[in-house]
């Protein structure tokens, strides 16, 4: 028989691993994508061009001008080298090429359905690096990405799908170092809001509530409150309740935990309320991503 100490339950040794690391890399890990496709595109003066629907796609133009415009918001002008990113669904997308001809090369990919849901709603529709930004790897990358697609060679799949992976991790993290990030994204770049977000994600496990929050971040109350939500599209208890929770599915779909045990990892008092946020938060049961994932892991083993 086991022995007292050997069934306790240690949440900081299940959440080991997962609440470390810098808070951009925390936040952005959480974001998982699959990329199939990287091909260039050609465009006549004053030519459309149509990109799949239901995908999102990052672009880079490598000569000429583009107009990019959605529904009735002014259209961006996108510039000889810049790089732009389209997180959401293109359906009602127009890009056309303007002042002549124009060439460009597209990645497609798709944002996993467990990435955190609260972060790609956030997303602008459109992202833009300019080209002086991207100068120091876009460049290399891109040519290196081309050279896959032609190789041919087995893995060529894996290769892409990581490189575009890579490259749309590498715009996010220079729209936030270059200032022109907003919501959750927007919240890092700000000191303060940034300080409160470290302390969400180093401590999950402690309650914090708005007065020791607002500590951290330096301000009042009030003011701290209407910033952070603000900037980043959530309310501070809304935004670490979350953060909880995604590290929950995160323990559910990566380790053995059994799903009582993670409900109390994080914070809650019994397996049902923790089902039920989780449920309300994700759309399924945690038990259901546990039994998923199980089978998942069984069938790759196979």
């Amino acid at each position: 028989m086991k022995s007292l100490q050997d069934l306790i339950v240690r949440p900081e040794l299940q959440l080991q691993g997962i609440a470390t690391g810098d808070l951009l890399s925390q936040v952005l890990s959480q974001i998982r994508l699959t990329g199939d496709r990287v091909y260039s595109c050609r465009l006549p003066a004053k030519g459309r061009m149509k990109l799949e629907a239901r995908a999102a796609h990052v672009c880079v133009l490598q000569k000429g001008c583009l107009q990019v415009s959605r529904g009735v918001e002014s259209p961006a002008t996108i510039d000889s080298g810049d790089l732009f990113l389209l997180p959401h669904d293109v359906e009602d997308l127009r890009i056309a090429a303007v002042k002549g001809p124009a060439a460009l090369v597209v990645c497609r990919f798709w944002f996993d359905a467990q990435s955190l849901r609260a972060m790609l709603f956030a997303l602008p529709w459109l992202i833009r690096i300019r080209r002086e930004e991207a100068a120091a790897w876009l460049e290399g990358l891109v040519h290196y990405m081309l050279r896959e697609v032609d190789d041919g060679q087995p893995g060529g799949a894996l290769m892409i799908s990581r490189l575009i992976d890579l490259i749309v991790i590498r715009t996010l993290r220079t729209w936030v170092h270059e200032g022109h990030a907003a919501g959750w994204l927007g919240g890092l770049a700000d000191a303060r809001v940034a300080r409160a977000l470290r302390k969400i994600h180093e401590q999950p496990l402690q309650r914090l509530g708005i007065e020791a929050l607002a500590s951290v971040a330096g301000m009042s109350r009030s003011s701290f409150s209407a910033r952070f939500t603000a900037l980043v599209g959530r309310s501070p208890l809304r935004y670490q309740n979350e953060w909880r929770l995604t590290l929950a599915r995160d323990m559910l779909v990566k380790r053995s935990a059994r799903v009582g045990e993670v409900g109390i990892a994080i914070g809650y008092e019994s397996e049902a309320a923790f089902s039920r946020a989780y449920k309300a938060f994700f759309g399924c049961s945690p038990r259901a991503d546990h039994k998923r994932s199980f089978r998942s892991g069984r069938a790759a083993r196979e």
